[in-house]
């Protein structure tokens, strides 16, 4: 951690056991000083007086002269010290002890003040890291703060997407169920047309078949008045989508027409167009309604609804019988595409 505007300066760091030794030093003067002290004193007494005993001689006898006992000793006088030189010790030795009072009392302030010093440091320090939390627990404060307005703002725009999307399909649904109705009005229009076409059609049909059996039924009569009964004729048959009617060596009956009608109808297989195109086609046949021949006798112009028309008279093998019993030998069918 990097220190700013320190109150205190830099200090070199200190080096253990000076205290000890400074002690050691200051134990060891003190006895330097006794020694010293005791040593001038024992110098300096003065020396005792020596005490002796005299005795004549007197003359050798026969008595036994008594032995002396030896001397004893005298312990020397205890030295009498030096008042002036006792004074200057003891001011000597409180001079120390006050210097070593002194100096263990700067030890003391200079460690009490290192204390301190290295107190407030720690204080500061905690100082220091109580802001620099705080100020951690601010930015994460603001980061998340900032980052639940971002997640509002993501799922506010998400749920204007969503009610975009809603809107915008209920738009293509209406689009859609209005192309549906007017593709409804349109079908139901065309069916409309297409079933008055029909109906015309239908009408045209029925009214040249009432045509084409009244002419037939006069042809038939006119023919039995003039042959007896017998002879042969050819007559043109129109129909619609299919039908068809012929003669052969005998007359047709009135419905025959619409027998042949049902029979090619299911044979017919077209997918083009519908309008303008007509083909007939001559055939002939056996008494028993075996198709002997099929050719085109008058083309529509359009090659593949001749085609699709011939094979569908091919198809209708044996032909339908009329109401005699027999099938006429040859006749005309007219065929017309649905539609």
């Amino acid at each position: 951690m990097i220190r700013k505007n320190s109150e205190y300066p830099l200090q070199p760091p200190r080096e253990r056991g000076t205290g000890r030794a400074f002690v050691f030093a200051l134990v060891m003067h003190a006895l330097l000083g006794f020694f010293l002290y005791h040593g001038i004193q024992w110098q300096n007494s003065t020396p005792e007086g020596a005490e002796a005993e005299l005795w004549t001689e007197v003359p050798d006898t026969a008595i036994p002269r008594p032995v002396p006992p030896p001397p004893v000793p005298v312990a020397p006088p205890p030295p009498v010290r030096d008042e002036q030189a006792d004074i200057a010790l003891q001011e000597k030795k409180r001079q120390q002890q006050e210097a070593a009072r002194q100096a263990q009392l700067a030890e003391q302030q200079r460690q009490q003040k290192l204390q301190a010093q290295q107190e407030a440091e720690a204080k500061r320090q905690q100082q220091l890291a109580a802001d620099q939390a705080a100020q951690l627990a601010a930015q994460k404060a603001a980061a998340a703060k900032q980052k639940q307005q971002q997640q509002q703002q993501a799922d506010k725009l998400k749920q204007q997407q969503l009610a975009d999307q809603q809107k915008q399909q209920q738009l293509k649904e209406q689009q859609q169920e209005q192309q549906k109705q007017a593709e409804a009005e349109a079908q139901k229009k065309a069916d409309a047309q297409k079933a008055a076409k029909a109906k015309a059609q239908a009408d045209a049909a029925a009214q040249a078949k009432k045509v084409d059996a009244e002419r037939r039924a006069r042809l038939a009569q006119m023919q039995g008045l003039a042959t007896g009964g017998t002879g042969s004729t050819t007559s043109d048959g129109l129909g619609k989508s299919g039908t068809g009617s012929g003669s052969g060596g005998t007359a047709t009956s009135p419905g025959y027409s619409d027998k042949v009608r049902r029979a090619v109808r299911p044979n017919i297989s077209w997918g083009g167009e519908t309008s303008g195109l007509e083909t007939v086609v001559s055939v002939r046949c056996s008494p028993t309604g075996t198709l002997l021949g099929a050719t085109i006798s008058r083309s529509s112009g359009n090659a593949a609804w001749d085609d699709a028309a011939l094979r569908a008279v091919q198809r209708t093998d044996p032909m339908p019988q009329d109401i005699n019993g027999k099938t006429p030998t040859n006749f005309l069918i007219t065929l017309r595409p649905a539609g």
